[in-house]
């Protein structure tokens, strides 16, 4: 009996742990000065049941067969860019993830920070954000699964995300 007890405990502290990503960008969904795209596993399941003869087209699909989650906010806004960037310099430091790469270039700050596997290239998070200026986009995109790092590049082209472009460059080769 009490080991039923400590295994509800411990089941009832990790689930909470599991979803704090999603609560902690909750509060940007919906805004008017905000863009989003959001994709759940239902989605992932539905998309991952075509079939093709394409092995690019194969690849990707299967890819999102391994995907629960994904999250793209972006904004041009400045006190929102702030506010973006506070929010997920909070969430880094409480979740575990460690840092893949980090990037300054003509004016934007970007970061890509995972959350490991079972393997070393296997990914369970990944959070990226681009630091916006001026008129440039901020972009903070949350991918949750379980996949192989490599795998990213066909995932940003296909799906033609914001930020796809550094974060396929920063993915390719890293293991």
């Amino acid at each position: 009996m009490k080991s039923t007890k400590k295994m509800f405990v411990y089941a009832a502290l990790l689930v909470p742990m599991l979803f704090f990503g999603q609560i902690t960008f909750d509060k940007f969904d919906g805004r008017d000065d905000i863009t989003a795209v959001i994709v759940n596993k239902k989605m992932f399941q539905m998309m991952g049941k075509v079939d093709s003869k394409d092995k690019e087209a194969q690849q990707y699909l299967n890819l999102i067969k391994k995907l629960d989650y994904l999250r793209v906010f972006t904004t041009t806004n400045e006190k929102t860019t702030q506010e973006m960037k506070s929010t997920t310099e909070k969430y880094i430091k409480s979740s575990g993830l460690e840092e893949l790469m980090r990037v300054t270039d003509k004016g934007k700050n970007i970061r890509i920070m995972i959350k490991s596997g079972a393997k070393e290239t296997i990914v369970k998070e990944l959070l990226m954000f681009i630091e916006g200026s001026g008129k440039d986009d901020t972009v903070l995109l949350s991918l949750v699964g379980e996949f192989d790092l490599d795998e990213i590049s066909v995932l940003t082209d296909k799906m033609k995300l914001p930020g796809g472009d550094v974060l396929s460059k920063g993915t390719k080769g890293k293991k």
